[in-house]
């Protein structure tokens, strides 16, 4: 959510969607952030920022998961866990966990590129959540990693390795230097994040779980340990719950803060930022307000910044979808075309499984926002093929959609399809409706706790009247009941746009998408 800068507060969350598992760096003037992307592509987002409150997206590091074969269809629990992001040597680095092949990096001059290629540090089953640290004292670098128990049997402990200076590959076999299970009440210990800071080898790692967990901090004066525990963060008598998992950045003005994770359930991992400072108790970090998430704070020390906030709407020009849209998979030629005017013109892929948007890799996505909001987009379907559809998606381990299909006899219809969370198929929310033209006009009304109110206007007079409840205004009639978003395994629930066909022979039509746009309401979800 973008900030005015003529308060001289800032409010949580500063990321109100789901940027999962942050990592922040300073360079320079200059604040850059990525996040975990799963299976979605492009990965690896990059945001910007001068003020640690205002952030824009600038661009992804990963333009396509590797091996692509097993990236050809949705895999939301694989791909790109909590990467750590770093600036040495004169590139930026990113370090990253897949939790089925290994630890990878890629590295750039630039944030905006061109970004190398995947390297595999590490091959092995459950290594997630990597951090790398170059000791500027010694010239020594070392990488310390978290494990998955879903892929290695092994979680709640931390495994560190020597590092060549490279950032290519570990010079040993690595050993256990947190072992949670030796901390009473200490469970699934994972997403370090590893510093140097006054003679001390620091690491700062969440445990106890997305939800309900805290942040801690830990410190050696030897990178192999021995090592102490404090919980720095937690939720206390907050509404914050499971605080944790993020990054510490200086300002140039010597400024401490922590960016951090919120779980907000179908909104996904929000993001806000927290004051910190050093020497509390014997020189540990405290962090928020002694120890307590802050709702909002004084602004950071730092040049006043016009309000901004990552894109969500989109004219697609010549198009081409915006960096705030992800594929559910690697993407294939052909999917979007591109042409001199607006508008996205999707190809209505040939797929047998059009019973389930949740197996297609065709579906373009954005982020759910986390305040309540209206989301409208413009369909004209110009496939001629029976049974070709596309439209309007919240899509989750359940999910809703609204859109064209073309009948057997050629006339297009509105129709409204919905599938619940152990459903393997969706069912229609909606009686079908003409749509003269073969074009709509979607919008789905989402509320606080994500709870979406499907509406269409088709343009037909016939459609325009009153419901008695507003929502015939402007021509837009209701569709369906309420559908209630769900998260996607790992992710939240996301925006998505698709346009697909019935198996069979030959090219089968596109459907064209113009002026995607985003309303945000005033009052904010949940608060």
């Amino acid at each position: 959510m973008s900030a005015d800068p003529a308060e001289p507060v800032y409010r949580n969350p500063v990321l109100d969607a789901d940027w999962s598992d942050p990592d922040v760096i300073r360079v320079g003037d200059d604040f850059y952030l990525t996040a975990s992307s799963f299976g979605r592509v492009p990965g690896l987002p990059l945001l910007h920022s001068r003020d640690l409150v205002n952030w824009t997206l600038v661009g992804h590091a990963l333009q396509r998961l590797e091996p692509e074969s097993e990236f050809a269809a949705p895999r939301h629990d694989c791909g790109v866990w909590a990467p750590s992001l770093r600036h040495h040597d004169g590139r930026f680095w990113i370090f990253w966990g897949d939790p089925d092949r290994g630890v990878f990096q890629v590295n750039a001059p630039e944030i905006r590129g061109p970004w190398t290629r995947p390297h595999l540090v590490k091959a092995g089953k459950g290594l997630i959540d990597p951090c790398p640290l170059w000791d500027d004292e010694t010239g020594e670098a070392y990488l310390v990693h978290a494990w998955a128990k879903s892929r290695s049997g092994v979680k709640n402990r931390l495994t560190g390795h020597r590092m060549h200076p490279h950032g290519t590959e570990l010079l040993d076999e690595g050993k256990v230097i947190v072992d949670g299970d030796r901390i009473p009440g200490w469970f699934t210990l994972e997403g370090p994040k590893l510093y140097r800071h006054d003679g001390w080898f620091w690491i700062f790692a969440p445990a106890g779980g997305v939800e309900t967990g805290w942040q801690g901090a830990f410190r050696s004066r030897a990178f192999f340990g021995p090592y102490e525990e404090k919980v720095v963060l937690e939720q206390k008598d907050t509404d914050v719950n499971g605080p944790h998992q993020g990054g510490w950045v200086r300002t140039p003005s010597g400024e401490d803060w922590f960016l951090h994770f919120q779980q907000r359930g179908a909104y996904g991992r929000v993001v806000h930022l927290q004051p910190m400072r050093w020497g509390g108790g014997g020189g540990w970090p405290v962090i928020g307000d002694d120890g307590a998430p802050v709702a909002e704070h004084r602004r950071p020390d730092l040049p006043p910044q016009p309000p901004a906030a990552p894109a969500t709407d989109d004219d697609f020009p010549g198009g081409r979808p915006g960096r705030q849209w992800q594929w559910t998979a690697n993407p294939r030629d052909g999917w979007a075309t591109h042409h001199s005017a607006d508008g996205l013109r999707l190809t209505c892929v040939r797929t047998p499984d059009a019973h389930d948007l949740r197996a297609l890799p065709n579906v373009l996505t954005q982020r759910l926002p986390g305040t309540p909001c209206t989301v409208e987009v413009d369909l004209r379907l110009d496939d001629g093929e029976p049974g070709a559809r596309a439209g309007l998606a919240v899509l989750g381990d359940a999910y809703s959609w609204i859109g064209l299909q073309r009948g057997p006899d050629g006339t297009v219809r509105l129709v409204h399809r919905f599938a619940e969370t152990v459903a393997d198929q969706e069912r229609d929310a909606a009686p079908a409706r003409p749509a003269p033209g073969g074009r709509a006009r979607l919008r789905v009304d989402i509320d606080a706790g994500a709870r979406c109110r499907f509406s269409y206007d088709t343009g037909d007079t016939a459609n325009t009247a009153d419901t008695g409840d507003g929502a015939g205004q402007g021509g837009f009639r209701p569709s369906g009941q309420v559908f209630a978003a769900t998260p996607w395994r790992w992710v939240g629930a996301l925006l998505g746009l698709v346009a697909l066909a019935p198996t069979g022979q030959g090219h089968a039509g596109t459907a064209t998408f113009t002026q995607f746009r985003i309303r945000i309401q005033e009052k904010r979800a949940d608060r």
